[in-house]
């Protein structure tokens, strides 16, 4: 489900967070902004508001207090214990590869041009937990398209900034850094693939992986790349950090999929961060109607 703010609310009259967090259900009419003529804007609207159901957003202090990033430490409470050193600004971002305009792009260059949409997507963790967050950010497609990519780059790889000095965790040998992900194209510029700047209104905070993250709501929260600091255009799959990790637990596409269990766990429940009762996984984390026909004639299990 995504919720999109509606082009005729100025940003002064956003909800605000004490009433977010006082919500107890989500709006049911739900829109999705257009990143890219990939699909039918009005279909891909008509379908997120069928598939919309009431759900309770989880707190601010939830999403900012229980997170993966390994950078910072392999705890939950890490992130944001750990990250007050962190310095998100200035921010410059690399682009390279099969584009016509690569560059280093600075924050300001990358975000003003265009407009900041509200989007509140599913997180589903593949450790079996989730989230449902208010975002704030750029559809991805937009963003590429200025880079104008060439027809020759079928993949969108990205790079994780590596500073030991102010991200304790990357002084250790948890994982190979920098942190790497990466996205095939129709994957990167479909409209719910979100390049994300805040949440709750606010700017993305340290833990959370500011200034930039990727966000794909259909795919395991993993394949969101935090902290930003390159974007590559190529013409083969790019190496993902945790596919080199352990390539039989995690696989490049990464699709919330409730009939392919992790090796140590299952996929078919999960756990709602703030909820004692599982609840049962949907598949492509609620997002089916949008992206399935993305995956047509691919096996699913083997492209887990």
């Amino acid at each position: 489900m995504i919720i999109k703010r509606p082009p005729d609310i100025p940003s002064s009259e956003i909800t605000p967070e004490r009433d977010y967090l006082n919500r107890r259900a989500f709006i049911r009419d739900a829109g999705v902004g257009v990143a890219a003529a990939l699909i039918a804007p009005a279909a891909l609207a008509r379908s997120a508001a069928a598939q919309g159901q009431e759900e309770t957003p989880n707190s601010y202090e939830e999403a900012t207090s229980y997170n993966n990033y390994y950078e910072f430490g392999t705890d939950k409470e890490d992130p944001k214990r750990y990250s007050g050193s962190f310095k998100p600004k200035p921010w410059s971002v690399k682009v390279d590869g099969l584009v016509k305009k690569p560059g280093n792009y600075s924050f300001d260059d990358l975000v003003k041009p265009h407009k900041i949409e509200d989007r509140t997507y599913r997180l589903r963790c593949v450790e079996a937990w989730s989230m449902v967050i208010p975002w704030q950010g750029i559809p991805l497609a937009a963003m590429i398209s200025r880079f104008e990519p060439l027809p020759s780059a079928k993949y969108v790889a990205f790079e994780t900034v590596t500073r030991p000095s102010e991200m304790p965790g990357q002084s250790t040998r948890v994982l190979p850094w920098p942190y790497v992900e990466g996205l095939r194209m129709d994957e990167a510029m479909h409209p719910l693939t979100l390049m994300v700047t805040g949440l709750y209104g606010k700017p993305l905070p340290n833990q959370n992986g500011a200034p930039l993250r990727v966000m794909s709501p259909w795919k395991y929260g993993f394949k969101g790349c935090k902290s930003i600091v390159r974007i590559s255009f190529v013409e083969r799959q790019p190496p993902t950090t945790w596919n080199i990790v352990a390539p039989h637990e995690y696989g490049f596409y990464a699709n919330v999929n409730p009939e392919v269990d992790h090796p140590r766990w299952t996929q078919a429940s999960e756990r709602r961060i703030g909820e004692f009762r599982r609840r049962r996984t949907l598949m492509f984390n609620g997002y089916a109607d949008q992206v399935a026909s993305m995956y047509s004639g691919m096996d699913l299990v083997r492209n887990y």
